[in-house]
């Protein structure tokens, strides 16, 4: 068999070399378009949500709480103003957007273009006075519309007919105080709807008792931080009844996440008759007296107060009209037998580090303090 030429053999180095080359410069270039692509489809969804949420019908009800979805007239202005933010910065999405599509296009690696040199163009005094001048203009404008709408949310008078409620932050649920009503209560804040007619608004002085908290139920309101010795406010202005969900928007501790709160607003016929059985001195039912015994020959007394009793702690919620709540533990479980005497007994069972200690009571015990606390409505 005879031996390949030398020039046989560099032949073969050569075809190698280019099918190499050929094949490198194809993934190359199909690696480039690939990200052009990617790029691409990544700006126009982009382009499609801020054009989805600017055109955005009237807000529907739903069950995940939206600053979309406002009731309420704070809400509202920061409703209307994140439609003209998103408008503005839609549009100079779109035109960056534009202006990179025809550069990627007009400007495209060419084979006929290898080894040379794209024209130079230099600098040009309208250009550059345009993008100096107009990102100026756009951050003034945004400027100005952000004050107006802090303004009027912050500094907002209020009315001899406004319902004051005081808000104090603890880790990790929330105390309600109303001053004018002697009322005390957690976790879920009762306030009237506001007739445009007859404005019954609702302000807030926001405390802190330990670290900071942040008051937020995008339905109603912005987020409004509590911070320990300092006064904060906000106010609440619904326009329609229903049951609105927020939390604390500021990471607190361990249980940040389930810190919970529910605004039921309510009819004026309705909120007077919350009113009015909150009023109540707690039901002394004489069935009842074993588990009221534990309760006030125990911890609980410590941390909790109930009317008509020994009871006057304040380090966890006022338990006088306990059962007239939804859900216990600032909104972790349903407030019902089951997890009632769950949540005596193992704490952490429904909020594992929720500063509520186990009580270890026997099980005689805790059903009869379970009974007893079954009749604070």
């Amino acid at each position: 068999m005879s031996q390949p030429t030398a020039f046989g053999a560099e032949s073969v180095r050569v075809h190698s070399s280019f099918i190499r080359m050929t094949k490198a410069r194809y993934n190359s270039r199909s690696k480039v378009f690939l990200g052009r692509a990617v790029g691409a489809l990544t700006l126009l969804t982009g382009v499609l949500l801020a054009a989805a949420l600017c055109t955005a019908s009237e807000p529907q009800a739903s069950s995940v709480p939206s600053i979309f979805d406002s009731r309420s007239t704070p809400a509202d202005s920061i409703r209307h103003f994140s439609f003209f933010v998103l408008s503005i910065t839609g549009v100079i999405f779109l035109v960056v957007f534009t202006l990179l599509t025809y550069a990627i296009v007009k400007f495209r690696d060419k084979s006929g273009d290898r080894g040379r040199e794209p024209a130079q163009v230099y600098g040009s005094t309208q250009i550059e006075l345009a993008w100096t001048v107009i990102p100026i203009l756009i951050v003034a404008v945004l400027f100005a519309a952000t004050a107006r709408v802090i303004h009027a949310i912050e500094d907002a008078p209020k009315p001899s007919t406004a319902l004051e409620v005081t808000v104090i932050g603890h880790q990790f649920w929330w105390e309600f105080r109303y001053p004018a009503l002697a009322i005390v209560t957690a976790n879920e804040l009762h306030i009237p709807v506001s007739d445009p007619d007859h404005p019954t608004p609702t302000f807030l002085k926001l405390l802190s008792s330990d670290t900071d908290h942040s008051f937020w139920i995008p339905q109603l309101a912005g987020k409004t931080d509590l911070i320990p010795n300092r006064v904060n406010g906000t106010w609440l202005d619904p326009h329609e009844t229903g049951l609105f969900l927020g939390q604390c928007a500021q990471y607190c501790g361990t249980q940040h996440a389930k810190m919970l709160l529910r605004v039921s607003v309510d009819g004026p016929e309705a909120f007077e008759a919350w009113v009015k059985a909150q009023k109540q001195p707690p039901v002394q039912d004489e069935k009842e007296t074993a588990g009221r015994r534990v309760f006030e020959t125990t911890a609980c007394v410590n941390c909790h107060a109930v009317g008509g009793t020994n009871a006057n702690g304040r380090f966890g919620p006022d338990l006088t009209h306990l059962m007239s709540r939804e859900t216990i533990a600032s909104g972790a479980a349903e407030n019902n037998r089951e997890k009632l005497r769950l949540w005596i007994q193992d704490p952490d069972a429904i909020k594992p580090g929720s500063l509520m200690p186990a009580m270890k009571l026997s099980d005689n015990d805790l059903d009869a303090l379970v009974r007893y606390l079954e009749t604070l409505r």
